[in-house]
């Protein structure tokens, strides 16, 4: 039985930008994807954090007291 993940490493987004960029040789488009791909990136991480952020009732005040919070397991 073959596995497809090692058929092709690649996933649809990974194919789909080497084929867009594939004919694209020079370095000031390699820096604005760079960039842009941060951006995209940057955006879902923010998304994500602010989603925890509401749901799970966080507050500067409980970010500080996991801050002091000593839980390591005591050694004997």
């Amino acid at each position: 039985m073959s596995n497809p993940a090692l058929e092709n490493p690649l996933n649809s987004i990974q194919l789909h930008l080497l084929k867009m960029f594939s004919h694209s040789h020079d370095n000031l488009s390699l820096e604005e994807l760079k960039d842009f791909l941060v951006e995209f990136y940057q955006k879902k991480v923010d998304e994500e954090a602010d989603f925890i952020w509401k749901n799970k009732n966080l507050s500067q005040e409980k970010l500080e007291d996991f801050l002091q919070a000593h839980k390591r397991t005591p050694y004997k």
